[in-house]
């Protein structure tokens, strides 16, 4: 059996394809990639797949050590909340400096979140929840906190692949970020912030 993939190029529709899986959590955090298995399963040539791998490798969603497969990065509860230590005061600045204002990329990335079919791949909320974050750091104007935030991003990527569980139900999920773009638009700064920092107190699942 082979699956299918329609090319952009072979190595972008792999890498592509990889990603999903990944940020779907379908394929698991630890897991190999072995490019022989990848070449057989989606019908591929080897130097395709290597390629591909080195694609996700250098985004940060795998690893390789030499001579061996590659692997989905693991990233435990303490480095999630080692991450939120320094994604907070990021984006408490943030909050400090969209209050009262409403921000379009943002919402736009709601809507889109909205509208996914319930049986979207887990990678597509991945992909509108990040969205929708960076479009409100980038609103700031500040180029050096989106700068510091996009460092964070890989890892909060990943920390998402695990929300999938405690977000079964995906409206509850927008309706807190409908929620916090309200609260940011109405302000004031102090309300704003209180809201930002109640927004990133979640857990992350499973241990």
């Amino acid at each position: 059996m082979t699956l299918p993939i329609h090319p952009v190029s072979a190595v972008g529709a792999l890498a592509d394809a990889l990603r999903r899986r990944v940020l779907s959590g379908e394929i698991a955090p630890g897991t190999s990639l072995p490019e022989q298995e990848l070449a057989a399963l989606y019908g591929v040539a080897r130097p395709t797949v290597r390629e591909a791998l080195a694609v996700l490798v250098h985004e940060g969603l795998l690893r390789r050590e030499r001579h061996r497969s590659a692997q989905v990065v693991e990233v435990t509860v303490t480095d999630l909340d080692d991450l939120m230590f320094v994604r907070r005061p990021l984006e408490d600045l943030m909050a400090t400096a969209l209050a009262g204002r409403r921000v379009a990329e943002a919402d736009a990335a709601l809507a889109r979140m909205t509208a996914l079919p319930g049986d979207a791949p887990w990678s597509d909320v991945v992909a509108e929840h990040m969205a929708l974050h960076q479009a409100l750091i980038v609103a700031v104007g500040s180029p050096r906190l989106e700068r510091l935030y996009g460092m964070l991003a890989v890892e909060t990527r990943l920390g998402l692949v695990r929300l999938r569980d405690v977000y079964a139900d995906r409206n509850v999920l927008v309706a807190e970020h409908r929620d916090l773009l309200d609260a940011i638009s109405r302000g004031p700064a102090q309300a704003a912030r209180k809201a930002v920092a109640a927004h990133l107190e979640h857990g992350w699942g499973e241990q």
